[in-house]
């Protein structure tokens, strides 16, 4: 492991750890910003181009965002006496400690651990957004309509409920 990849999963973990354990939502959606951020450098250290810009693209750039628009359109009237982090944390590592126990003896087992290493595919950025932009642009304009449908049922629904507490 390089120096690099050690900086930025430490940054991404601690993204991801202040992301569940703040206690006001916009923190903990901006802490998973700062923890996409951080996946999305990695997978560009690890030379996955495309997966990092797709994790740029997508996650911080369409879901975080919608996090947040969400959060601010819903949550106007907080209150802002409670404190900075949750009481149950105890409660929340010892549940991901298990998660995790886990997840480690699944993969352990798994036939995918004792499989051989294929030899990686060479593929480009450009090839996959060639494909994208010619043979896949059907699917890749419904799903910018889904998307752009449920942004603004979400806005409605923000909408119906602001005007149902006046």
């Amino acid at each position: 492991m390089t120096a690099g990849f050690v900086v930025i999963a430490l940054l991404t973990i601690a993204a991801g750890v202040a992301a569940m354990s703040l206690r006001h939502l916009i923190h903990c959606s901006l802490a998973l910003v700062a923890a996409f951020i951080g996946l999305a450098a990695a997978y560009l250290h690890l030379g996955a181009q495309f997966v990092g810009f797709a994790q740029v693209l997508v996650y911080v750039g369409a879901v975080s965002i919608l996090v947040v628009f969400a959060i601010l359109l819903t949550r106007g009237g907080e209150d802002r006496s409670e404190r900075l982090f949750s009481g149950s944390w105890v409660a929340g590592i010892a549940t991901a400690v298990a998660v995790l126990g886990v997840l480690v003896w699944a993969v352990s087992r798994s036939a995918a651990v004792r499989r051989e290493v294929s030899e990686p595919a060479e593929v480009t950025v450009r090839q996959i957004g060639d494909l994208l932009m010619t043979r896949f642009v059907l699917p890749l304009e419904v799903i910018g309509l889904l998307l752009t449908a449920a942004l603004i049922g979400a806005v409605i629904i923000a909408m119906h409920e602001r005007e149902g507490r006046k």
